[in-house]
């Protein structure tokens, strides 16, 4: 039950009535007002505190404490249009007396310093000139058992859970430890023998988790041919997202080269969509192994060579047409659009697998419209379509009798990702068909960054035999404290990430000064044919130690690394897992060392704990174990500056050439040669004897280093 207090406006007649009343009022409000500080200042001046023991005077403070503890009263709410707060004059006579009271009790017992100041703010807080108006005196306000709706209490707000669709939020859940749960390769009788075979001669006996739930589900969806799934049906898409190292390139080879061994007429019908070119580089040799003693062929586009070179891999112009050359293409999202525009006879129409690997850095390319291209090209408009060709694909469309009658061959879309996003909005992109989800765990939480979408206990999941731990330390001592590391462990394969080009070069620069480590740094200021070479005598073991950026994160499968270092943290937790998947691959063991600023710690802590990290440890370097390092890092850092120094009064461009430097002179007008000049100078093998060798120190004269000028101060401070 409601109670409502309503106060009836006074008509015209009754303005002069108002004004005196309120006139009377304020001349009432005044007078107790100054009544109020006598009676302040006289208390103030009767009431001295008398002088105690220190015993006695810490029993009295203690006591007047509890005191005004017990006598703090709630604080009063706003008085409402229709009533009057408790002790002013338009409250009830009973309650006011009340309040009188209470304020003179306390402005007598109070022992704080000023009692009265509180009291005459409390009367003048009620007073009708505080209140900006009279009412009548006689006005009655709500009960005192009345609720009072509206409070200000704080609570805290429940976590509202994101809704995913069924297929994201109960996925199939397969194992994510890749030594336990192994599928010997004669347990899924589905795949071909040829295939059994060669995995054989490769040393695989047994399949991973993630491959023993993926490989029998594409092989049944490719079961009745090119043309229709189990069924009858569309096929499914299929979404992996497993951890690093557990398998997934094979798991979509092995179906794809089996679903396409029937073929008569050679037609691109498998289309492998890779984010990087050393990525696509190393699964065109796995898809290169498996289909080496079959009709297949695989044609890889990335780049490296000329459009032309490519276009002769792809087609050929015949006196009766082009013909096509290549049953798979492994390509990246940039070349591939170049092919689809400029290389007349290049035909997606029957296209059967669309793969997509490192899915979520490839979404994040969407902005290129690439997507949009090959399915425009995969699909044939309707001008374009012929009237008298059998099986042409139609865009899909809702599910009828009518739609079914006239099989063609579908589009099948598969993605695969240690950090595959699980938010809807960015999956639509895609236009996934009835997809099926194959997780190491399930699905909660909600979105962080831009692209960390919930998950499990954490976010993502790691490899089992990969353990994880942070050194703090001063940005001066970073490069010592690797240095450190490195010649303590005695680590053969050490890869090291910055968060930029010109840092890992200036890293190596000053790694090689040092001298004791054979280092090499690979960045994208290298040319394709370099970072294949240094890449090569990283696996061989010729280099110990390889600063990179986040160039070789992705899926790069470099066998014995040890060690990874992540010389500037990363600000992402889908960074930080690409990276330390180069080690612990495949059931290894492993470990991933992060350098962390003080002002880092805490936030790379709380994000690794949201992110399931399990185990994260600390290990310092004591100054003591650094300190017999200190003058040869000294001297590597004087050597630097020097080298740097004198690279700007040369005012010339030198570009690193295999394991030596070699000068370029400027263009015209004092400028630097180009990129383009400086890669064609780039050669696929070592450099020629008279190279400084890593940790040799430079002779007098020779040709110094690339660094750029700007920012060479920051070089001597990390």
């Amino acid at each position: 039950m409601a109670l409502f207090h309503v106060a009836r406006y006074a008509g015209p007649e009754a303005a002069g009535a108002e004004a005196e009343a309120e006139a009377e009022a304020d001349g009432r409000a005044r007078a107790l007002l100054e009544r109020l500080r006598c009676r302040a200042r006289e208390r103030q001046l009767q009431k001295q505190p008398p002088q105690q023991e220190p015993a006695e005077a810490a029993e009295a403070a203690q006591t007047a404490q509890a005191a005004g503890k017990r006598r703090r009263r709630p604080r009063r709410t706003r008085r409402c249009k229709s009533g009057g707060a408790p002790g002013s004059p338009h409250a009830p006579p009973c309650k006011r007396r009340k309040a009188d009271n209470e304020d003179e009790d306390a402005g007598a017992e109070s022992s704080e310093e000023t009692p009265a100041a509180d009291s005459v703010g409390a009367e003048a807080a009620g007073s009708p000139e505080g209140q900006g108006g009279p009412l009548p005196e006689e006005a009655t306000g709500p009960p005192a058992h009345a609720l009072v709706l509206g409070g200000f209490g704080r609570s805290k707000a429940p976590k509202v859970q994101p809704f995913l669709p069924a297929w994201l939020a109960e996925p199939s859940c397969v194992g994510k430890n890749v030594t336990e749960g192994l599928v010997s390769i004669e347990d899924i009788p589905e795949v071909h023998p040829d295939l059994r075979k060669r995995l054989r001669a490769q040393g695989i006996s047994s399949y991973f988790p993630v491959q023993a739930a993926v490989i029998p589900a594409l092989l049944e969806s490719a079961a009745s041919g090119f043309l229709v799934s189990r069924g009858g049906c569309r096929p499914s898409d299929v979404c992996v997202s497993a951890p690093t190292g557990s398998g997934k390139t094979l798991a979509f080879v092995l179906p794809v080269v089996q679903a396409l061994l029937p073929r008569a007429v050679c037609r691109v019908r498998a289309l492998v969509v890779l984010p990087t070119k050393e990525l696509a580089q190393q699964v065109s040799r796995v898809f290169n192994v498996y289909a080496e003693a079959t009709p297949l062929r695989v044609a890889l586009v990335t780049g490296q060579k000329s459009l032309a070179k490519e276009q002769e891999s792809l087609v050929q112009d015949t006196a009766d047409g082009f013909r096509c050359l290549a049953d798979i293409v492994v390509a990246t999202p940039g070349r591939l659009v170049d092919h689809i525009e400029q290389t007349p006879g290049f035909s997606l129409q029957h296209l059967r697998f669309l793969v997509i690997d490192e899915a979520d850095r490839v979404i994040d390319s969407m902005h290129q419209s690439w997507l949009p291209r090959v399915v425009a090209a995969a699909f044939p408009s309707e001008a374009a379509r012929d009237p008298f060709a059998l099986l042409q694909r139609t865009q899909p469309r809702a599910v009828t009798a009518a739609s079914v009658c006239c099989p063609q061959m579908p589009l099948q879309k598969l993605l695969f990702s240690a950090t595959l996003t699980q938010n809807p909005e960015k999956l639509q992109q895609l236009g996934l068909y009835r997809p099926r989800l194959f997780s190491t765990g399930s699905v909660h939480g909600g979105p962080r960054d831009p692209d960390a979408d919930g998950d499990s206990g954490g976010k993502y999941t790691f490899p089992a035999g990969l353990t994880h731990r942070y050194v703090p330390c001063s940005l001066r001592l970073k490069p010592l404290v690797v240095l450190h590391l490195i010649l303590e462990m005695n680590l053969s394969r050490v890869l090291c990430f910055t968060n930029s080009r010109e840092n890992s070069h200036r890293l190596f620069l000053l790694v090689q000064a040092f001298g004791g480590v054979r280092v090499a740094d690979f960045s994208s200021r290298y040319g394709p044919g370099s970072r294949k070479l240094i890449l090569k005598q990283f696996q061989q073991g010729k280099i110990q130690l390889l600063i990179s950026t986040d160039a070789t994160a992705r899926g790069i499968d470099v066998q014995g690394v040890q060690l990874v270092v992540n010389y500037d943290a990363p600000q992402y937790l889908r960074t930080y897992v690409h990276r330390v998947g180069r080690t612990a691959r495949a059931g290894k063991a492993g470990q991933a060392l992060t350098l962390l600023l003080k002002v880092q710690e805490r936030r790379f802590i709380r994000m690794l704990g949201e992110g399931g990290v399990p185990g994260l440890q600390r290990h310092d370097a004591p100054s003591e174990l650094l300190q017999p390092l200190v003058p040869r890092y000294q001297e590597a850092l004087a050597q630097l500056e020097r080298a740097v120094r004198e690279e700007r009064k040369s005012g010339g461009c030198l570009q690193r050439l295999g394991t030596g430097w070699r000068g370029l002179p400027p263009r015209a007008g004092g400028a630097p040669p180009s990129r383009r000049r400086a890669e064609r100078c780039l050669p696929d093998a070592g450099a020629g004897a008279g190279t400084p060798q890593p940790g040799e120190p430079r002779a007098a004269g020779a040709p110094l280093p690339w660094a750029r000028p700007p920012g060479h101060k920051a070089l001597a401070q990390a």
